[in-house]
């Protein structure tokens, strides 16, 4: 199938919108990207302003890509209210055309519980073993893929063998994640209709979920897009991009420093979404993005 990108609503890069460390489930093979979104694989390249892609189990639906790639963003718009200094301007430019994507909400959860302490080939392998012991096998262009389980399915699975799966210490909290959405203790998609602070405080209550995870899971799968992240780049880009912004005494105290604790974490997240606005977790994968993959600071 075809789909024609719509210029009206800005760039489209679709290598560094799957490639910006934001996704875990997606590998390039020869000229295509495979992935598996919710319960289906999808297969897909760019072509100047046309997206080629295939789906299995098959769709007609256009709308399953557009709102996965968030093609209905502006992003004209968004990165005209971004691109307020000129780090954020190179940013912009080495990597035009990233947009943000629309994550399933259970999976980005888990995701990032599991994120915790790794790094991101790290986190794809949890996810995959995940995937491959306890998920639906889907066999396409003969390569194997499995759907991520269902909370119910990740709920009966023992702390053991989730930790083959090479979870370590995130097994238990990944099991209790699992019995609490699967008990409707949480309910991940009635966040989408709570202000950013009221979710952010739901997702806390959640076993494995401290501030960074939470925001995670509210950019990229609950529609929080003023959600800042920090992680050791953010934390870089604060203290040496961004230092002006706060006390020199708040700079000292965390340069150089390990973990941020939840108020220090929130200073400078509280900047982020001050500074860069409505579309603050925009302005984080750019410079996220940009900082890790040239290793700028």
């Amino acid at each position: 199938m075809e789909l024609e990108l719509n210029r009206s609503n800005g760039p489209f890069s679709l290598e560094h919108t799957l490639d910006c460390g934001q996704l875990f489930r997606w590998q390039k093979l020869n000229d295509w990207w495979y992935g598996v979104v919710t319960d289906r694989v999808v297969k897909i390249k760019q072509n100047n302003q046309t997206l080629c892609f295939q789906c299995f189990p098959e769709t007609k639906n256009h709308g399953f890509i557009e709102n996965y790639l968030r093609l209905d963003d502006n992003l004209n718009s968004v990165l005209s209210k971004i691109c307020k200094d000129s780090y954020m301007q190179k940013a912009v430019d080495r990597f035009c055309g990233l947009r943000l994507c629309r994550q399933e909400p259970w999976e980005c959860l888990i995701s990032y519980i599991c994120a915790t302490y790794k790094s991101i080939p790290a986190i794809k392998k949890m996810i995959a073993n995940i995937s491959r012991c306890f998920g639906k096998k889907l066999t396409f262009d003969g390569t194997n893929f499995y759907t991520f389980p269902k909370p119910n399915k990740l709920a009966q699975i023992s702390p053991k063998d989730l930790r083959s799966c090479g979870l370590g210490f995130r097994a238990e909290r990944v099991l209790k994640t699992a019995q609490l959405i699967d008990n409707g203790e949480l309910i991940l998609e009635d966040l989408k209709h709570l202000d950013y602070h009221k979710a952010k405080r739901k997702l806390l209550g959640v076993p494995g979920v401290g501030h960074k995870v939470a925001d995670c899971v509210l950019l990229f799968s609950l529609e929080k897009l003023e959600a800042f992240p920090i992680d050791v780049w953010m934390k870089r880009a604060a203290t040496k991009l961004y230092a002006n912004h706060f006390d020199s005494s708040f700079i000292q105290r965390i340069t150089g420093k390990g973990s941020l604790t939840p108020k220090e974490y929130e200073t400078v997240s509280s900047f982020g979404r001050d500074y860069f606005g409505e579309y603050a977790g925009y302005a984080q994968e750019y410079l996220f993005h940009y900082l890790r993959t040239l290793n700028q600071l």
